[in-house]
């Protein structure tokens, strides 16, 4: 079994679901990159959040599993209350350490992992929020000679985060909701 030759991991807190839901289906299929997302949410909605993708995507959504090696054009979820890491074979480990930027899943864990693991074939989307997760991973995706995105603040449900991550990070895009899908087919090779 193969895995996924370029990976694309979305990160989003609050007001993140929705352009998560707008970009979902405008992507191709068969996709050809596996796709991580990170999204910040409360544990009584776990199942719920697998349903709302796999309702708008043609793509197959799953919860990310201890050591499952990532596949083109699968959509993992990072679990309620756990770090979903990247390793270097490019399977998923699942970590329960202390909180990062107040958060776990955190979007710097994964992200920086993913860098590490994938390097200028990652591609990565912050999303709206209200803390400051994800900048240091914008970093290392930078560093690693990755591709970094980020919504634009003026279609952000709550702008603090994007807009610290504009400041703070280089950021290779500026996207609005409707143009993302169309990123990631891009980014994708498609």
């Amino acid at each position: 079994m193969t895995t996924a030759p370029y990976l694309i991991v979305i990160g989003g807190s609050a007001g993140g679901l929705q352009p998560i839901l707008t970009l979902l289906p405008g992507l191709v299929y068969p996709f050809p990159a596996a796709i991580i997302i990170v999204l910040h949410r409360q544990s009584q909605y776990a199942s719920v959040l697998i349903d709302l993708l796999s309702a708008q995507s043609m793509l197959p959504v799953k919860e990310a599993a201890e050591k499952e090696p990532l596949q083109p054009g699968v959509i993992y979820v990072a679990p309620v209350d756990y770090h979903l890491l990247v390793e270097k074979d490019h399977t998923l480990s699942l970590d329960y350490s202390e909180k990062v930027n107040f958060s776990r899943p955190s979007i710097d864990v994964t992200f920086a992992t993913a860098a590490l693991a994938y390097g200028s074939k990652l591609a990565v989307l912050l999303l709206s929020g209200a803390n400051i997760d994800g900048i240091e991973g914008l970093i290392d995706v930078h560093e690693a000679g990755g591709t970094t995105a980020v919504q634009h603040p003026d279609t952000a449900d709550v702008d603090y985060m994007p807009r610290q991550a504009i400041e703070q990070a280089p950021v290779d895009h500026l996207l609005l909701p409707k143009d993302m899908a169309g990123f990631m087919n891009a980014m994708a090779g498609v």
